[in-house]
Order: C-alpha cells, then structure tokens, then sequence
C-alpha cells in the first residue's frame, strides 16, 4: 500500500535523477571503452609479426581455422581487440598470443619481433607450417610464459636447452612436430624434471627421443598429464611415475621398444586415461587397476602382456574405452565386466580367450564397438543380442563359435559392421525377415551353414558395401536383372557358395571393385557385361566350370582389371587378355591353346605373377616379356608345350623370385642373363631339351634355393678338378 506522503511530483523527481544517473554512467562506460588499452610499442611488435608470415590455406584444413593476423590493424589500432591477442587489463601488455590454426606459412627466425613480446604469459603458435625451420633458442626471452604450444607446425632439429629456462611453464607442447629431436636425451630429461617442475602438462608425442626416461619424472608432483606417444622410448619406464599423485592422463603409445610392468595403484589415484598401446609392458595386470575409479580410456593393446583379466577391472565404473587386443591373456572374460555401464568400446581380439561369450557384455546398453575375433570362444550367441542397442560394429571372427546367428542380432539398427566369418555356425535364425538399413559390412564366410540361403535376402541392405557369405550355401532362382541391390557394394565374396550362374543383378554395379565368384559350379560362357564393370579390380572365376567367353570381348575405356584369376576351369582355344592392366594373371589347369599372347607385353604397369601352366600353349616364349620383366617375380609356365630356347630376357628381372618351365620342349642353351635375377629362389628346368654345361655361374645367386635341372642334356663337371663344390650358398635342394 502507498504511503501518504507519496506525491506525484517526487515521484518524477525521483525518476529523473536515475534517469540522468544511468546515462552518465552510459557515457563514462562508453568512454573508457574507446580509450586504447594496447600500448603503441606492443602494437608496433604485432604488426610486425604479421609482415614475418604469408597467409597459405591447405586443401582440406579444419573448418575452425582462420588467419586471424589477416583482419590486424583493419578495423582498430587497438591491439587488445585483436584476433588472438590479449592483454593485461591494467597495463595494456601483450600477455598472449593465440595464433593457432591460422595459415601461418614461414620460417621462425631467431630475430622475429615475437621474441620482443616479454610480457607474454601464453604463446600458441599451433598448426602453422613454418616450413621445417628450428625452434630459436630466443625463446628465452619470453621468461614469463606459462604455457607453450608449438604442436603440429613443421618445426625440424634439435629443441633449443633454453626452453628449459622457462621455470615458469606449466603446459609445454612440442607433439605432432614429427622432424624435432633432442640432443643428448638423458640430458635433457634430466634438466626437464629439474627445472620444469611447475609443469601440469607436457606433451612430446612424435618427437624422436630415443632414451629411457630418468626416474626423476616421479618428482613432477604438479603433472596432470604426460603424453610421449611415438617418441622411440627405450629401456625401463619408471614404475614410480604412474604414482605421482595429481596425474590425470600419461599416453606412452606407440613407443615398441619401452618396457614396463603395472604399478600397484594407489585408492586415491586421479587416473583418467592410461595408454600403453604398442609397447613392450609385459607381466599381469595387477589387481590394483580396481582403484583406478576415474579411469574413462584404459588402451593397452599390442603390448606384450599376459595372465588372466583381473575381475576388479568390472570396478571401474567410470570406464568408456578398454583396449586390450594382440596380447597373450587366457581364461574367460569376467562377470564383472556387466558393471561397466559406461563402456562404448571394448576390443580384445587376437588372445587366447576362452568360454562362451561373455553374456555380462549384454548388460552395457551404451556399447557401440565389440571386437572378440582371434580368441577361443565357443558355444553359441545369445538369443537377446539385440539388447545392444546402440552396437554399431560386432566382431567375433575366427573362433569355435556354433549353433545358429540369432535374429536379434540383425535387428539392432545402428549396426554398421558385422564379422562373424571362420567359426562354426550352423544356421541363421529367421533371416528373412531382417532389414539393417544402416549395414556396410557383413562378412558370414566360412563357417558350418548347411541350409541353402536365398541371395535375394540381402539386397534389402541398401548401404552394403561388403558382402562376404564364402561357403554358404545360397539360390540365386530369385535374382534377376530388376534385383535391387545396393549400389554402393564394392566387394562380393561368393566362393564355394555352390551357384551355378552369374547372378544377373550386378551386371550394372558400377562401383563393384572385387568380385569373387571362385569353387562354385558355373559352367558355360563368362558373359560380356562382367568385362563392361568399370570399376572392377579384382575377379575371381577360378575352379569352375567355365569353357569360354561369351559375345563381344569388348571393354569400357578406362576400365581395368589388376588381378585376374581363371584357374582350374575348361577354358579352350586361344586365352583372353581383357586388360592391359593385369598385374596378377592366374589361367593354370585349362586348356588353353595357340601361342602365348603379344598381349601380355603390353600390360601396364609390368606384371608380378604369370602364371599359364599346365595348358596346351606352344610355339616360342615371347622374347617382348623381357621389356616388362622388371617388376614380375613369379613366372610359371610349366607342362606347356613350349618350344625354341628359353630367351636372352632377364638382365633387369632383379624381383624375379620364381622360374618354372619345366615338362615343356625348351632346348639351346640357358640365357647368360639369368644371373641377373638377384633375388631368384626357385628355378626348375625339368623335363626339356636344354642342352648345356651345369650352369655353375649360376652359384653367384645368394638367395636360390632349389634347383631343378632333371631329364635334359646337361653335362659336364659338378665340382672343380680339385673336387671343391662351386658356391651356392644358400642351396637346399638340388635335382640334377
């Protein structure tokens, strides 16, 4: 209720004094706000930095990069108000200087204006490419820096000492500058862990070290994060370091020739993230990994540990991320694991797991990625798989797996990537039915599956790209040309899957790169529409029945095949070259005719494998192959009917691994440039009519291993006239 001495005339008093009260304060706050904080010098300084550098934009950077020096001096003298630049609010000094991800393109000289910046506090220099110019030593001019960061701006050579006169750093960052290195490590970690010992972060990931680390790292009490991933650390990591108490993070990643053991951690350790991917830590993992009750990212993969999971691990209810592929653990994966509500990943292929699958795995509903292959599990998937509903990748390859694939597994949606490939399963429960609108992947090859499948189930995956179902037995009565098939499949792996026709439904895949058609029972013609498949690489048609090509052998422009395989069919009459691009050409067990096409002299790039033996092939070996020897390193032309000498081809034939023309009608005399083939193992002449001395200079070949020269005509001396046997160093089996 108003009083009784409220008047209208004071009430308007009242509100014009606030009225004029707030614009004076409007005007002085405007004031101040224009009047320049950054000092002239500091500005001079800056915009001479900006001269030092060309501004150049690489394809593809980050869309949150920008050259921020670019917009300097435009708008406004003020420095404070610049992109990456800010002061002290009192004094008006530059205090830091933030410019990373900012195109920067030039060397970082010893006398840039940078270095006149003393006041600095903070310096992030960032992903620039300075163009692989050493860090200056004037960096200790900067004596009140507190943070570093130099990551991942092509800096080359040794890192100056003087920054380890920088006492007052707290985070240094020097990683990702894959040309920098030290100069007399131990030295330098030794005076690093004496005078940086205010350093909460320090980050050397990719800089070659190459030395042990000193154990007086355990005495940088203020560490929260150590990450010296791919540095070639040596020796023995000093257990005492996973100890200092504040440490969030330590990543020694990617260091293979670091040894180590598991710590026995304390209960109030602050670990959150510990890699020792791809080193060599050996031994168990100590229980004491329970205490680690922070730890999100625990990632000790290809390391060289052993012994079984420990069940505390299940006490890390924090843990997103657990990495323990390619080591030697046994036993069964623990019960515990079923706490670890927050785990997304979970790899631990190539062990020696053993027992059923874990069914604790189906209580982590926020697992997006499960790898079990290369283990020993057996028995069968639960039927409640599709409680995981947010899996996005299943791998339980190469395993003693049985029983039927559940239907809930094809109903989890979000799977992209399923490999159940190498096991023993029998069946799939309901297939028909499944519709995986997001699957990229599905690889069921080898397994135990008896009931014929019908190929048309899986067009309904309409984001397949790979699709492996080797062994399987499937019906192709219900494809057709009209069959709606994924586009996007890149790879189709139908071997031993016993049809009996090209499935008519790929004719127009245009982005299908490899296709693997091989054991099966097509007979007939191959058709001319498999030729016109553009971006086919890979084909497949080997141990069918196969008598012929069919129609047109034309092919599309620009189209080619790099590995071609048409062994084991009844292919007759002359053989088809489709491609002047086949690198790997397999045609044995025909019966091929005719003379050994001109043809294969005019594949681009050489060849690496010919291989046309047994078939029916005569008339000369084409002396044009020696034009494009220098790259093939199997050369099999056996139990042919070749004739005329074997040719004078093999001065540049230095990858030549393997010779075989044996059970042909070969005579002369060997080529003297066969000594030339460096790197020959095997070479077997059997069954010709060479005639010729033992090819004794043939024991200049360090690597021949097997020598096969039976049912010729060579003759002469094994041995020289004092009985001493001629060279051959590394010879294990020689048929004479």
């Amino acid at each position: 209720m108003i009083g009784s001495n409220y008047s209208p005339m004071s009430f308007f008093l009242r509100t014009i004094v606030l009225l004029l009260f707030s614009i004076s304060n409007l005007f002085s706050a405007f004031a101040s706000r224009t009047k320049e904080l950054c000092h002239p010098d500091q500005r001079d300084v800056l915009l001479e930095h900006k001269t030092e550098f060309k501004i150049w934009k690489p394809d593809g950077y980050p869309i949150a990069c920008y050259p921020k020096m670019e917009s300097w001096g435009n708008r406004s003298s003020d420095c404070c108000i610049w992109d990456g630049v800010t002061c002290d609010i009192k004094s008006g000094k530059v205090i830091g200087l933030d410019l990373s991800c900012s195109f920067l393109y030039g060397r970082l000289e010893p006398n840039s204006s940078l270095f006149s910046l003393k006041h600095l506090k903070s310096l992030n220099l960032a992903y620039n490419n300075f163009t692989l110019s050493p860090i200056p030593a004037k960096f200790n001019n900067l004596m009140l820096l507190e943070t570093l960061n130099l990551s991942g701006s092509s800096l080359k050579g040794h890192i100056p000492r003087e920054i380890l006169q920088l006492t007052n750093l707290v985070s240094l960052d020097l990683s990702f500058c894959f040309s920098l290195s030290i100069e007399n490590p131990p030295l330098f970690l030794h005076v690093l862990a004496q005078n940086l010992r205010n350093l909460t972060a320090l980050d050397m990931s990719f800089v070659n070290i190459s030395s042990e680390i000193p154990h007086e790292f355990s005495y940088m009490h203020s560490l929260r994060s150590l990450h010296l991933e791919g540095c070639n650390l040596i020796g023995e990591f000093p257990n005492s370091v996973f100890l200092i108490p504040n440490l969030q993070s330590i990543i020694l990643y990617l260091n293979p020739n670091l040894r180590g053991s598991f710590p026995v951690f304390q209960r109030n350790s602050s670990m959150q993230v510990l890699s020792l991917g791809e080193t060599s830590f050996s031994g168990t993992i100590h229980d004491s990994i329970g205490n680690l009750k922070h730890l999100v990212s625990l990632t000790l993969h290809y390391a060289n540990l052993s012994g079984r999971i420990p069940s505390s691990l299940g006490e890390l209810s924090n843990l997103s991320v657990f990495r323990l592929a390619s080591n030697h653990f046994n036993g069964e994966v623990p019960s515990s694991f079923g706490n670890l509500k927050q785990l997304t990943s979970l790899t631990v292929d190539f062990n020696q797991l053993t027992g059923n699958f874990p069914s604790a795995l189906l209580n982590l509903t926020n697992l997006r990625l499960i790898r079990l292959d290369s283990n020993q599990f057996t028995g069968s998937l639960p039927p409640n798989m599709g409680q995981l509903s947010k899996l996005e990748s299943f791998y339980a390859s190469d395993n003693f797996l049985t029983g039927a694939i559940p239907s809930s597994l094809f109903q989890i949606s979000s799977l992209t990537e399923i490999r159940l490939e190498n096991n023993q399963f029998s069946d799939i429960v309901r297939f028909e039915n499944i519709s995986l609108s997001n699957l990229q992947y599905l690889f069921l090859r080898s397994n135990n599956f008896s009931n014929r499948v019908d190929l048309n189930v899986f067009s309904s995956f309409k984001e397949l790209e790979v699709l492996a179902l080797s062994g399987m037995p499937l019906s192709t009565a219900n494809i057709t040309y009209d069959s709606d098939f994924s586009s996007n499949i890149k790879s189709l792996f139908l071997s031993g899957c016993k049809i009996t026709e090209f499935p008519k439904s790929i004719r127009d895949h245009r982005n299908l790169r490899s296709l693997d058609l091989s054991n099966n029972n097509i007979k007939g013609q191959v058709p001319p529409w498999l030729w016109r498949l553009q971006e086919l690489q890979i084909l497949d048609l080997s141990r069918n029945s196969l008598s012929g090509f069919d129609g047109s052998l034309q092919v599309v422009p620009g189209s080619y095949i790099h590995t071609l395989n048409l062994t084991s069919n009844a292919f007759q009459g002359r053989i088809f070259i489709p491609y002047t691009s086949i690198t790997f050409l397999f045609a044995s067990r025909n019966n091929f005719t005719g003379e050994i096409p001109r043809s294969l002299c005019g594949i681009q790039p050489s060849p690496n494998v010919i291989d046309l033996s047994n078939n029916n092939f005569h008339g000369p070996i084409p002396r044009c192959l020696g034009t494009h020897i220098s790259s093939l390193a199997d050369l099999n032309l056996r139990n042919n009917s070749l004739s005329g000498s074997l040719p004078d081809m093999f001065m540049h034939a230095k990858k030549l691994r393997y010779i075989d023309v044996s059970l042909n009608r070969l005579e002369g005399k060997l080529p003297a440039s066969l000594t030339a083939c460096s790197d020959l193992e095997i070479l077997n002449m059997e069954t010709n009519r060479i005639n010729d001395t033992f090819p004794f200079q043939l024991s200049s070949l360090q690597n021949l291993k097997v020598l096969v020269l039976r049912s010729n005509k060579f003759h002469g001396m094994l041995h020289h006239s004092n009985g001493a046997w001629f060279g051959f160093p590394q010879l294990k089996i020689i048929d004479v």
